[in-house]
């Protein structure tokens, strides 16, 4: 017969990896599974980004985080976070994705691109960076037009058009500028996000003042070319010659995959799974929720530091459940 896990984890994502660690030291027998690399998500940031939180809001599994910086950086997060896994001697399997899921009585029978496995329990870890809010206008499909932002370097000296107003929006476009590029923002809304770094903001804010970098308020893109873009803004309706779009308009959870595991989720925003926000179970009993993807559409409700208290109220959760 099959091995009988007690918990298999979809994600190792830092909560993921911490669902682990909490599994691992509570004596249950565990795995879990990753469709990409190890802290995936975090493997996608951009070369130079910095964390908003500080090191230690960062950690799992007890394992202290030191930083040479005041807040840690992409890089030394993936390695914070490859150590941990080395450190516990996680038992992940990468590079394999999780395609659906059923229930035979009590035990769920997981369907992944490699295998199949049986477990008691399962926690869905799988974040939200995986799926691109699309602008869903004409040339989006085009090459030069880009959902992720990873190296300025790759813009120097082009015509850059980055959409957005949040974080990765307002980092995007001081890099590209600094290696040389020609931007313009395009904001949805009146004004860059509250939500941006406080010691970015200055810097956006006099880029934009010393028309050094142009923006565009309360404005959109309606169609991409491949040397042009036409904005609709309250200047009426522009086309201008453009090289590359960077259209960081945020990103949503995998929901089908989701519908697919049998989670309830409301079919109206923000789209929040549901689950028991005390022990982070799900409609279907045995099967929880973790971090970031709890909050469906909210996505800015659920960080690494407030949802690492997740795995131990889960792996609490399953052993109450056990004792009964």
């Amino acid at each position: 017969m099959e091995k009988l896990y007690d918990v298999l984890i979809i994600g190792a994502g830092p909560i993921g990896l911490a669902c682990g660690i909490a599994a691992k030291k509570d004596n249950m027998d565990y795995l879990i599974l990753e469709k990409g690399c190890l802290v995936n998500s975090l493997y996608g940031y951009p070369v130079n980004m910095t964390f908003f939180s500080t090191a230690e809001k960062l950690e799992i599994g007890d394992i202290p985080f030191v930083s040479i910086n005041p807040k840690p950086k992409r890089a030394e997060a993936l390695e914070y976070y490859r150590r941990t896994y080395v450190k516990f001697e996680l038992n992940v399997h990468l590079f394999e994705e999780v395609f659906a899921c059923t229930k035979d009585e009590n035990i769920f029978i997981i369907h992944s691109s490699k295998s199949t496995y049986r477990s008691k329990n399962v926690i869905v870890a799988t974040g939200f960076y995986d799926i691109p809010m699309y602008l869903n206008i004409p040339g989006e499909n085009l090459a030069k037009v880009s959902h992720y932002y990873n190296d300025p370097h790759y813009y120097a000296g082009q015509r850059v058009i980055v959409v957005g107003a949040s974080n990765s929006s307002i980092d995007a476009a001081l890099e590209t500028y600094r290696k040389g590029a020609q931007v313009t923002l395009v904001i949805r809304g009146n004004e860059i996000s509250p939500r941006v770094k406080y010691w970015v903001r200055p810097d956006i804010e006099n880029r934009i003042a010393a028309g050094e970098i142009d923006v565009r308020y309360n404005s959109c893109l309606t169609k991409i070319e491949e040397r042009q873009v036409h904005i609709s803004s309250p200047r009426g309706e522009e086309t201008i010659p453009n090289d590359f779009v960077i259209a960081l308009t945020g990103y949503r959870p995998n929901f089908e995959l989701l519908h697919r595991l049998g989670i309830d989720i409301p079919e109206t925003a923000p789209m929040i799974p549901s689950h028991n926000p005390n022990t982070m179970e799900t409609n279907i009993p045995g099967m929880y929720l973790a971090g970031v993807v709890c909050g469906g559409l909210n996505t800015h409700l659920w960080f690494i530091e407030n949802s690492r208290v997740h795995a131990d109220m889960i792996i609490a959760a399953i052993r109450s459940r056990a004792t009964l």
